[in-house]
């Protein structure tokens, strides 16, 4: 298979996760015989600093042209704490989900025996947690018309969902319900907002095409609690794009660390692929951020291309490096690897170079890449 992803490290960690991902992958194909081609471009405060533009068109159209993007983060606190500063790192990906019409975000959320220890939750609350968030990306009040008064006084910001926004994703939603434990819960405000609402009645509306598929409701306020008290109901959870964002925010700390979720944004464009973490500022360059959530999210982006068997080798190996104590900082403050040694972890695995159960944890401090 012959495949060309682009790749937009971005600021902060961004950059160093996203080449541990590259590395793997490369070891992927090399491991499976496929050809996967990496270009590079700018987003973010980067791209800012650079061309004046947090997303340069070059950069949108080759994003148009390619079959998947992987990508790290974006901000910067010199962009993100200034209240007044007209351009944004954070417009660039607005921008690409827009012109990609990456219309759903996708959040698989999961926990790992040996890091239950770590969620803020009690273990018998979070085993065998596994749900996914189907997020709509391109509407509501992050897109609506915004305005603030001349005395800035006041301000609004408009929340404008369509019939179709809203039909497109749900369709995605159901139908990998069906693929899973066939239940989906609508998280939404239909209690007070019109656009609510109106998701609400689509959704009980297209729930009928899909009747293996039991369906529930909840407002976003109680979705936020049930997440935290009983994680285990869940099996696809819908919801718009604000409710998403904060959501899925809430559900990462359940496995212990934001580090290690992936997303995946899907739509009429090349699929975007990245870990739900931020730009990390303060560990730029430390070589210490948790390269899983890229790394996972590189699995992600070989499910989308129909290599299933790669995808589930990968996250063989991040479970190998997780249950060995092969673990980065945010995980293990005391006895933790450096990013690009987890990367080299991983891709010793998948390039089945492990040599059974000796491994040399000494080699592997001095950050050597043969474990022998």
């Amino acid at each position: 298979m012959k495949k060309n992803i682009v790749v937009i490290e971005g600021d902060g960690i961004g950059p160093e996760v996203t080449r541990q991902s590259v590395k793997v992958l490369t070891t992927i194909a090399e491991r499976f015989h496929h050809t996967f081609s990496f270009s590079y471009f700018l987003m973010g405060a980067i791209a800012i600093d650079r061309t004046g533009v947090p997303l340069p068109n070059e950069t949108i159209e080759a994003c148009l042209n390619c079959d998947a993007i992987l990508f790290g983060a974006i901000g910067h606190p010199k962009y993100d704490n200034d209240p007044s500063a007209k351009i944004r790192p954070k417009q660039g990906l607005l921008k690409l989900r827009k012109s990609l019409q990456l219309f759903a975000n996708i959040r698989p959320v999961t926990t790992y025996p040996s890091l239950h220890h770590l969620s803020p939750l009690k273990t018998k609350n979070i085993e065998e947690v596994d749900f996914v968030i189907f997020r709509e990306l391109t509407g509501g009040i992050y897109f609506g018309k915004k305005e603030v008064n001349e005395a800035n006084t006041e301000a609004s910001d408009l929340c404008v969902y369509t019939r179709e926004e809203i039909e497109r994703i749900s369709h995605l939603a159901f139908r990998r319900a069906q693929q899973r434990r066939k239940k989906l819960t609508l998280v939404d405000k239909a209690n007070v907002l019109e656009t609510s609402r109106l998701w609400r009645k689509v959704v009980q509306e297209i729930a009928r095409q899909y009747t293996d598929v039991a369906v529930d409701f909840l407002y976003v306020d109680n979705a936020a609690m049930q997440i935290i008290l009983n994680p285990k109901q869940f099996d696809v959870i819908l919801t718009e794009n604000m409710f998403g964002d904060i959501i899925s925010d809430e559900a990462s700390v359940i496995s212990g660390s934001l580090g290690l979720l992936p997303s995946a944004s899907v739509g009429k464009g090349a699929a975007l692929f990245e870990p739900i973490h931020g730009s990390y500022p303060q560990a730029t360059g430390k070589d210490i951020a948790n390269p899983l959530g890229s790394i996972l999210s590189a699995a992600l982006l070989l499910d989308h291309f129909g290599l299933y068997e790669e995808a589930g080798l990968l996250r063989e190996a991040v479970d190998w490096t997780l249950q060995n104590g092969f673990v980065t900082k945010d995980i293990d403050p005391v006895n933790f690897y450096f990013t690009s040694t987890i990367g080299e972890l991983i891709c010793d695995y998948v390039g089945n170079r492990i040599p059974g159960d000796i491994i040399n944890k000494a080699n592997i401090e001095l950050r050597k890449s043969t474990i022998i």
